[in-house]
């Protein structure tokens, strides 16, 4: 555990991003998997403002910028093997760019149903399927399928492969993929449940490996443990659930921990917590960790144990405002952040930023606000009550 603490506590501000035109809350990022040793690694950044930019991640220099009119972008995933990049739009569509060209064009459009709204998705580890979730319309929620393989011969647009209609009973706020094996997913959704799924077998009921209740919104999960047979959510009232699929068949409870609201369990100054930002499953260190923050900017790692959270480490002195995003780099030990305070943000162990200027949080307007906060508690509160 001390090399764990260690090689965190080491991490230093090393690059920020030059300040944008137009000052925007950073909602997700992704970088590129496809490296080849005569191109530069890449880094995508949801905007709040409904476009993706693509910066070089070594100077974090903005190269290009993505929009996703007529709808607004949600998530943000490079492929596995290539250096195309995808998002989901409320405008019905899953679109597609090369992350390398400048066309504003995608280069694939993914068409849902009539009346979809796709809020979440993801892509599957072999880059062959793409499954999106939608925000429920009428009685419906969907998960929407396509095949993502391409041929020169394929048209730029594709029709979906199905749905799965009848295990959420409310938008799907969250999809991911496992990492290694293409045929299980897993979504969750505000009304509480997550659900795992294997796309192999053939109807929805019968694929359905796995029903979790989190007892609220969830807003993130993801994949977790030596073969990646557990998984965590995060919920929008800062809850935080760990279920282990090994006991599936077992007569030992699936639920390693579940915490109701994490902002109880830590104290003091330098241990309070704000919000819940995302997990880290470190494969090398066989440990999951759990990154919150404080709205003035801090950021924590804790680590996960199946008897609670304990604080790892703090990184300060970066972000000015709410920290919305991150990605952990595993081959290099370094760590990407995005904020509210409109900054992308590298962090390497040990190394130290050449010039440091420290900004004040940017006022972002209000219509803005109250969109990219659409998932909150709050407003889940009072759909439920309805």
């Amino acid at each position: 555990m001390e090399r764990i603490e260690e090689q965190f506590a080491n991490l230093h501000i090393v690059r920020r991003s030059s300040e944008p035109e137009e000052p925007t809350y950073l909602l997700g990022i992704d970088t590129s998997k496809a490296v080849h040793a005569e191109q530069r690694s890449l880094v995508a950044v949801l905007c709040s403002s409904g476009s993706i930019r693509i910066y070089d991640k070594e100077t974090l220099n903005v190269l290009r910028e993505f929009s996703g009119a007529p709808g607004l972008l949600n998530g943000v995933r490079f492929g596995n093997s290539c250096d195309n990049i995808y998002s989901a739009s409320t405008d019905g569509t899953v679109k597609c760019w090369d992350a390398r060209l400048a066309s504003e064009k995608p280069v694939q459009l993914f068409k849902g149903y009539p009346s979809n709204i796709f809020i979440s998705f993801d892509v599957s580890c072999n880059d062959h399927v793409i499954c999106a979730g939608t925000e429920k319309v009428d009685d419906d929620a969907l998960l929407v399928f396509w095949d993502a393989r391409t041929t020169s011969q394929d048209s730029s647009t594709r029709d979906p492969l199905g749905a799965y209609s009848e295990t959420h009973s409310d938008d799907i706020t969250q999809v991911r993929f496992h990492p290694s094996n293409p045929n299980m997913v897993v979504s969750g959704s505000t009304d509480g449940l997550v659900n795992v799924f294997d796309i192999s077998i053939d109807n929805e009921e019968d694929a359905l490996v796995a029903t979790c209740n989190s007892t609220s919104s969830v807003s993130c999960i993801g994949w977790s443990g030596r073969d990646y047979k557990q998984i965590y959510c995060m919920t929008h009232d800062e809850g935080f659930c760990w279920w282990d699929l090994n006991h599936l068949d077992t007569d030992e409870p699936i639920t390693c921990l579940n915490i109701q609201d994490v902002r109880e369990i830590t104290d003091g100054k330098e241990g309070h917590l704000d919000y819940l930002i995302g997990g880290l499953y470190h494969e090398k260190m066989d440990r999951l960790f759990v990154i919150g923050g404080t709205n003035t900017g801090r950021i924590h790692l804790m680590s996960c144990t199946a008897s609670g959270l304990s604080r790892v480490t703090s990184l300060q002195g970066g972000h000015a405002a709410t920290v919305r995003s991150f990605c952990w780099d595993v081959s290099k030990d370094s760590l990407l952040t995005g904020g509210e305070d409109a900054q992308l943000l590298l962090w390497k162990p040990g190394a130290m930023e050449k010039t440091f200027t420290k900004k004040d949080t940017l006022k972002i307007a209000s219509s803005v606000q109250q969109r990219v906060r659409v998932h909150s508690s709050s407003s889940y509160k009072r759909r439920k009550q309805q």
